[in-house]
């Protein structure tokens, strides 16, 4: 619960146009197309596209799944800053991912992230990731560890 000197938390919608508008982002998360499309902080939940691109090919001309997993962990790590009120950033510790089906270059990819459970020192997190047709081509679990933003500026 917030005191009542606390700033009113953005809604999910005014949260969303923040992120939309910020030219703030990392350039791991602008080499991937990364954009987020909605935003749930009573679920602690986002979802956001990626954009397959043709350079992430591996040699079976399917996207390469180090970068899957790059997607999974941006949109992960930001379910969690979602959650914390956007004051702490949320550095993976470890992730494991599942690939159910590949993923194929020239799509824009549709990824979910969530916070599952949110600890004293660790948050645990889950992924998943859709091609245009909606089908499920990977799922990843991971624990971070929430660190307020004043140490990493």
């Amino acid at each position: 619960m917030s005191a009542p000197d606390d700033p009113p938390r953005p809604t999910d919608e005014e949260l969303l146009a923040r992120f939309q508008r910020s030219a703030n982002r990392p350039r791991g998360s602008e080499t991937l197309g990364f954009q987020i499309v909605a935003v749930n902080q009573a679920e602690m939940r986002v979802e956001a596209t990626f954009e397959a691109r043709e350079e992430f090919q591996n040699p079976m001309r399917q996207v390469q799944g180090g970068f899957l997993c790059a997607m999974l962990d941006d949109v992960m790590s930001v379910a969690g800053v979602v959650a914390s009120g956007m004051t702490h950033v949320m550095p993976t510790l470890e992730m494991k991912t599942s690939f159910l089906r590949p993923a194929l270059p020239g799509q824009k990819l549709r990824c979910i992230g969530r916070v599952v459970k949110w600890g004293r020192t660790i948050a645990f997190t889950e992924g998943e990731i859709y091609d245009e047709a909606g089908k499920l081509l990977a799922k990843a679990t991971g624990t971070a560890m929430p660190a307020p933003y004043k140490k990493f500026k």
